[in-house]
């Protein structure tokens, strides 16, 4: 019973996103790409969260390490933070969650660093023996730190690289020693762009175009065994999307954007069995068990029922935001995910306020489906940014 407690939660972590999957062998069969540390893939901050999970090329703010690290290089203030907490799975438990927290600092009008933690937590699991007796209740959790540097290249051009430490420990040090398994870590890093142009457009105040691209978790694959040679990929993924953002008058103003998501990592392939050499063989796709670099590769052509396929494997995120005097926001966002690759379809709703020095976000999720375990979801985030003192405030302080 220990075994198969220790096997499910493993599973868990790797399948959090995703629906079952079904035991038909035709092109409508679902086959959802998993990995490890899926938490790596929750939006972490309100905002975003209200506008359907998009964030690659909206305005900069504390939480762009996620989004798209080589904004920060354009954020208007000097330095800030910012923490949130995202109840998670609501449908289903009330003790999972993921914490962040995240902080910036510029240097000039060009460059900037930042650095943020975020925190998930799976809540309490009971581990038994083999006759169903109590053990021990354990609280299995995950966590990864985050470190970037960005710059402008030109006016209107930035990028960004980033390296994140990951750790995953899902299981209690008691019951790992005798299973063999141990916590699991990995190295990654992320390479961002983002670009900023002025518009001039006759009849509103200002407007612009922002378009981001970043490519997330670049890294190790991750193993929780202490013998097995097995490993698992984490979650590298492509992001890319533009926003517009318009000014009506000096009061009212308005951005739309559009996000587009891909894992960078193998589709797992359709096995079958030959009985003649009696093992496991791959009757459509290709051969999961590769390298990084050729895993991202092979993303773009191993889907098993071809580029039909390939094209389910992609996300897609509408969002429209809202500001009213730069005081107020009201935000709306639509996800979709394709229903053979995990069938994730929501709507958001979600609301800003900042005042001086402070900000604070809230956003809800609507699932399309009833039941389904992301619904009820809020999130909420605190803001703090501060401006740099200007040389006549320094030299009163000096008197």
């Amino acid at each position: 019973m220990q075994q198969m407690k220790i096997q499910f939660l493993l599973m868990m972590a790797c399948v959090l996103f995703t629906q079952r999957i079904s035991a038909q062998t035709t092109t409508e069969q679902p086959n959802p790409i998993t990995t490890a540390v899926p938490f790596l893939m929750i939006a972490p901050d309100a905002r975003s969260g209200g506008m359907g999970d998009f964030g690659v090329s909206s305005t900069p703010d504390a939480y762009s390490m996620f989004w798209n690290p080589a904004k920060y290089a354009f954020i208007e203030k000097n330095f800030g933070a910012a923490i949130g907490y995202v109840p998670w799975l609501r449908g289903l438990v009330n003790d999972i969650g993921l914490a962040s927290v995240s902080g910036f600092k510029k240097f000039g009008d060009k460059q900037a660093i930042a650095a943020s933690l975020r925190f998930f937590s799976m809540g309490s699991v009971d581990f038994t023996d083999d006759q169903g007796g109590f053990i021990m209740a354990v609280k299995p959790n995950e966590w990864a730190v985050d470190l970037t540097y960005s710059r402008k290249f030109s006016r209107s051009f930035s990028g960004a690289v980033a390296g994140r430490f990951i750790y995953s420990n899902l299981v209690p040090v008691d019951v790992s020693k005798a299973a063999n398994i141990r916590p699991g870590t990995s190295i990654a890093a992320d390479i961002a762009l983002y670009y900023h142009k002025e518009l001039e457009i006759k009849g509103l105040t200002g407007s612009w175009l922002d378009v981001g691209l970043n490519i997330s978790n670049i890294g190790q694959k991750m193993s929780y065994s202490s013998t097995a040679n097995t490993a698992d990929f984490i979650p590298t993924n492509l992001r890319i999307g533009p926003s517009f953002t318009m000014d009506i008058d000096e009061y009212n103003r308005v951005s739309l954007g559009v996000d587009f998501n891909k894992l960078l990592v193998p589709t797992p392939p359709i096995y079958g069995y030959d009985s003649i050499k009696k093992e496991k063989t791959i009757l459509k796709g290709k051969n999961p068990d590769v390298s990084v670099v050729q895993g991202m590769i092979q993303s773009f052509y191993d889907a098993p029922y071809g580029f039909t396929e390939e094209l389910q494997e992609w996300n897609v995120t509408a969002a429209a935001e809202y500001w009213y005097n730069k005081l107020f926001a009201i935000r709306v966002g639509y996800f979709w995910e394709s229903k053979y690759k995990g069938d994730r379809k929501f709507f958001t709703l979600g609301a800003g306020l900042r005042y001086n020095v402070f900000g604070l976000d809230f956003s809800y999720l609507i699932p399309v489906k009833n039941n389904n375990p992301l619904m009820n979801t809020m999130q909420f985030t605190l803001l703090f940014n501060f401006d740099q003192p200007k040389a006549k405030d320094k030299q009163q302080s000096k008197e």
